[in-house]
């Protein structure tokens, strides 16, 4: 009986690893389809030109497809083959994703003898992957309003957090602290609020970026930087004190636990990857703002917020013997 639950256990937390992977890949292909303007490759929704599988040639649509797809909120752009394919490439990505949600919530049935709030937790992020579902339908209805994007992904993100703490919160494992050093946790609060300043001031900056786009054009990407303002001078520099924070943290951290710990390596990760968002920053900067750059620091910038999550969780819920 011990053993069948174990092997139950193995397989929600292994699934649901799976789970959280996915969604990080389909907040890249989101990135993706934002920064080549790919948004509307699909104008109607949930089906593509009124097919499940999109055309591959404007010859296979109707000579009149332009009025025909069109609202009373935007017009439909000239077919582009890629475009239309990489807008439904992302959603099927999204629909595996929303399969896969299912599958962890019913991984997660043997838990209500045990530790009910793991099945809940996961039926939670079921019912916001549907609401998700729904606001990705309002995106393309509201011809990408900026405001209903920076919606969808936050929920995207809000979705990937829920899941990480319900995979964190179904293991059973201690952390043994090495001293009893107690700026630790104070630390892991200011490393969440500037990132929750750099992923607002960053939703910002995108917004900012669409509205720039439009005005100035592709072509003229280079010269976006100067144009988008204070708000990304502001996110720009403030990267800066996530920087020394997260250094400051990996010093703290290695006098605080074991090398081979995996709160410790997870800090080390977390510094890998603050160092890859800065250097993407400086290529956006200075490389006239690459489309496929925009989607890397957007997917740096969601592996940032999951790792501090889970070093968080960690530390507030898992770290359970303290020597001086």
């Amino acid at each position: 009986m011990i053993e069948k639950q174990l092997k139950s256990e193995r397989r929600f937390r292994r699934f649901g690893i799976l789970t959280i992977a996915s969604v990080f890949f389909l907040i890249f292909v989101g990135g993706l389809v934002r920064s080549t303007g790919s948004g509307m490759g699909c104008p109607d929704w949930p089906k593509c030109f009124g097919q499940w599988v999109p055309p591959t040639n404007v010859s296979e649509l109707p000579e009149n497809y332009r009025e025909l797809f069109k609202t009373s909120t935007h017009e439909v752009a000239e077919f582009d083959v890629y475009k239309t394919w990489t807008e439904y490439i992302n959603r099927l990505i999204g629909v595996t994703t929303g399969l896969f949600v299912v599958l962890t919530v019913f991984f997660a049935i043997p838990y209500l003898k045990t530790n009910p709030s793991v099945f809940w937790l996961s039926f939670l992020a079921l019912i916001l992957t549907g609401f998700q579902g729904w606001i990705g339908a309002r995106v393309v209805a509201t011809n990408l309003a900026h405001w209903m994007v920076t919606i969808h992904m936050v929920i995207a993100l809000i979705i990937v957090g829920l899941l990480i703490y319900t995979i964190t919160k179904s293991q059973q494992f201690d952390v043994l602290q090495l001293n009893n050093d107690r700026s630790l946790k104070l630390i892991m609060v200011a490393i969440l609020i500037v990132s929750a300043i750099q992923t607002i001031s960053g939703t910002q900056v995108r917004e900012n970026v669409d509205a720039v786009a439009l005005v100035a054009g592709e072509q003229n990407r280079a010269h976006w930087v100067d144009l988008l303002g204070n708000m990304f001078k502001f996110h720009r520099t403030f990267s800066a004190v996530s920087a020394v924070l997260t250094l400051v943290m990996v010093y703290k951290f290695r006098l605080a636990f074991e090398r081979n710990s995996i709160i410790y390596k997870s800090v080390l990760a977390l510094l890998l990857m603050v160092a890859a968002q800065i250097l993407s920053g400086k290529v956006l900067d200075n490389l006239g703002f690459p489309a496929q750059m925009q989607s890397v620091h957007l997917f740096v910038g969601s592996l940032i917020c999951g790792i501090q999550l889970f070093i968080a969780i960690v530390l507030f819920t898992r770290v359970k013997t303290v020597t001086a």
